[in-house]
């Protein structure tokens, strides 16, 4: 079981005597709680507004924290994942610390003859207001042959020895699928105007899951699947021309304070067609604005 970067959250709770005793059993509870304060505090963020002689409004009813925890909206675990995978600086971290990425590590693909090939790759990634202005190049070491994928101003273009040429229509839809279905779906689904709704709960290899169905703005369909402890997303599943996809995420490490999974496993059906291993990944530093472009 992957350890939380977490230490106990207890003291700074000491003041809600009701529910103290709860937070000292439950880690989850206590990563939730403080989450969903942080989320609560900024949805009701705003100056207080004048005394009018107007009749008292009925009182919005307080919801209970264990029952909160026991029974979360979509909303509330999202926050809390997102809160989670910031390192507890939730989407304001995130948004400061991954404006750019460079990532390097090894890939094994699955190929036309249906064996799967190895090759070592490097993604540049310039965060974008939303993941349709992300700009992304995947440049990509075959044993036979080296290529990049290049994802920018909502086109997609390959890179073979310095000539710009068109994908084929199935690696064009591989490499956008990496965008618009992985975590970010769900770690940016504000950004996005994504809808996001409970789709319930599981329980896979002894793991509690909270299930959320995020929908984005293109119709687009996600459901992640999320621990109940930890907040980490486990796994996702979406549907492409007719085959139902599940990517599986292992080895969470931190990154500059940020938790990064450092091991993804994509399925097709029940058969395993892609598999990234990061060697590393760092954050912040510049790229150049011709890394995407296209002469």
């Amino acid at each position: 079981m992957l350890q939380s970067p977490f230490g106990s959250v207890e003291t700074l709770f000491m003041e809600f005597s009701l529910v103290r005793s709860f937070f000292r059993k439950s880690f989850a509870a206590s990563i939730f709680t403080v989450a969903f304060a942080v989320f609560a505090a900024g949805q009701n963020a705003g100056p207080s507004p004048t005394p009018k002689s107007t009749p008292a409004a009925t009182p919005t009813p307080v919801v209970n924290a264990k029952d909160a925890i026991k029974n979360p909206t979509a909303d509330q675990i999202a926050e809390t994942t997102i809160f989670v995978i910031g390192g507890g600086g939730g989407r304001i971290l995130l948004n400061q610390i991954r404006k750019t990425s460079l990532e390097r590590g090894r890939v094994s693909v699955m190929n036309a003859e249906g064996k799967m090939e190895q090759a070592s790759y490097q993604k540049f990634t310039t965060r974008g207001d939303t993941l349709a202005k992300e700009r992304i190049r995947l440049d990509q070491e075959f044993p036979t042959a080296s290529y990049s994928l290049v994802y920018a101003d909502e086109k997609t273009f390959g890179i073979f020895k310095d000539q710009v040429f068109t994908p084929r229509e199935d690696a064009s839809r591989s490499f956008q699928n990496q965008i618009f279905f992985g975590l970010d779906t769900l770690l940016r689904y504000k950004e996005n105007e994504s809808k996001i709704e409970l789709g319930g709960k599981d329980k896979i290899a002894g793991v509690d899951l909270h299930i959320v169905d995020v929908t984005d703005k293109q119709g687009r369909k996600s459901r992640f699947y999320i621990s109940a402890k930890s907040f980490r997303i486990m796994m996702m599943s979406y549907e492409d021309q007719g085959i139902k996809y599940k990517r599986k995420y292992y080895d969470y490490n931190l990154a500059q304070g940020t938790l990064v999974p450092f091991r993804t496993v994509l399925y097709a059906g029940d058969k395993i067609v892609e598999e990234t291993d990061i060697g590393t990944v760092t954050f912040g530093q510049k790229i150049e604005e011709n890394t995407y472009a296209s002469n």
